[in-house]
């Protein structure tokens, strides 16, 4: 047992400092917490998608013997599908445009790390993007790497427009004038010289990629992409990042905002690529969509929203206190109050199901949604929202709804043996 502590101390005082450095490494967080800029956007603008393909087969419609809530929708499609453009105008100009929000939220959150100006450096970050995302044919603008397709090349410009800002910053390059000159035109004068550069850097690299390649600089990124986005947007590759996410956890690390920048940024280009598919009237075919990642962490890391019902039940009064404290925040996601409470952190007994019970989870859901079991995400729905809620809101299909409840009892059963281990180990000792 003494050996025992001494290596989970060892591990402990190697992973905690090396995670806490990432969690903490102002790129990360500003990737974090800019592509949340995106997501009001992404959310309204499902809304619009949702309302320009209405949920009936006209194949199957008869109007002599449809009620009235059928020939409700069947009215709605026809005028849905004579108005298509209309209808979906907020949507490509919402969600359409998130790599472009993000580009400029990215931007803001390092700048404001950086004690740099935010605003400005968003707004550099914006121009840049489109200047770089938009190629123009014969008048016309290509609008398709404003969205998600170009979520990675959002992430990159809106990480170095900051740093050539703060290299113009450190080295103290800008433009002498007198105090008696007012803050604001100060302000204007000395971001002329840093959004110079980044325009000559991105446009110039820009061009470079057109005359070498035939290709604009997103192409070339995504084309370059390709391999590393398809191991960790791979079920295998998805697998080992949330699994590296939950054994942080149990160190008492929050390993999902390490992985976060990452899988969430994964999840928003699939589910996204899903949402053109049905926009275009074809069928969805990306399974590494948001909706594995929420199913990742439903109930919350280690999907312990099964282990919290257990535990309501537990012949062990601190159990069930802790459990009944537990269980709204862990519907929404939340379960540090059963990670911490129980605790999961540094035991070796609920480590086991903490890591196999997502596992399971994600892989039933791959299958799943490969067969047709339950509909595809392709709306981006709201963060810590009821999972129930959440599972209809990125499909608008209630199969998904009855599949998350028959995952909470799988995990429900993955835990059962291992709590009542500790269960028989606690009234041991009280006994």
């Amino acid at each position: 047992m003494e050996n025992s502590n001494g290596f989970v101390d060892k591990l402990n005082g190697f992973l905690s400092p090396l995670a806490a450095k990432l969690g903490n490494q102002r790129h990360l967080k500003a990737i974090s917490t800019g592509m949340m800029f995106g997501l009001p956007f992404i959310v309204i603008g499902s809304f619009f998608l949702i309302a320009a393909n209405p949920t009936i087969n006209m194949e199957q419609y008869h109007p002599e013997t449809a009620g009235i809530f059928l020939r409700f929708l069947a009215s709605w499609k026809e005028f849905a599908v004579e108005n298509y453009d209309l209808i979906t105008a907020p949507y490509n100009l919402t969600m359409g445009l998130v790599g472009l929000i993000s580009a400029f939220g990215i931007a803001y959150s390092l700048a404001s790390d950086y004690r740099l100006n935010p605003s400005m450096n968003g707004m550099v970050a914006l121009v840049t993007f489109a200047m770089v995302c938009t190629p123009v044919t014969e008048g016309q603008i290509n609008l398709n790497y404003l969205g998600t397709n170009g979520l990675f090349v959002a992430i990159i410009i809106g990480l170095l427009v900051v740093e050539v800002a703060r290299f113009f910053e450190v080295k103290n390059i800008k433009f002498q004038l007198p105090d008696s000159v007012p803050p604001m035109v100060a302000t204007f004068m000395n971001t002329l010289l840093p959004l110079l550069a980044n325009i000559v850097i991105f446009y110039g690299i820009n061009i470079v990629f057109l005359v070498t390649t035939k290709q604009i600089f997103p192409e070339a990124v995504m084309q370059i992409l390709t391999p590393a986005t398809d191991i960790a947007g791979s079920l295998g590759g998805f697998l080992l990042i949330t699994t590296l996410g939950n054994i942080l956890w149990l160190f008492g690390i929050n390993g999902s905002s390490i992985i976060f920048p990452l899988v969430f940024t994964l999840g928003i280009a699939q589910t996204g690529l899903n949402a053109e598919q049905m926009a275009n009237g074809e069928n969805m075919t990306h399974l590494m969509n948001l909706q594995m990642y929420r199913i990742s962490v439903m109930g919350g890391a280690g999907a312990t929203l099964g282990l919290i019902l257990l535990m309501m039940r537990s012949k062990v009064s601190e159990y069930r206190t802790i459990g009944k404290l537990s269980l709204v925040p862990g519907i929404c996601s939340i379960n540090e109050p059963v990670i911490f409470g129980l605790p999961i952190v540094l035991n070796p007994i609920m480590a086991i199901p903490f890591l196999i019970a997502p596992v399971v989870n994600l892989l039933l859901t791959y299958f799943a949604q490969k067969v047709g079991l339950i509909g595809l995400g392709f709306i981006i729905d709201p963060s810590f929202t009821p999972f129930v809620a959440q599972a209809y809101l990125s499909s608008m299909d209630w199969r998904n709804v009855v599949f998350t409840l028959f995952l909470v009892i799988v995990s429900m059963v993955i835990y059962y043996p291992f709590f009542k281990v500790l269960e028989k180990n606690r009234l041991a000792k009280e006994g």
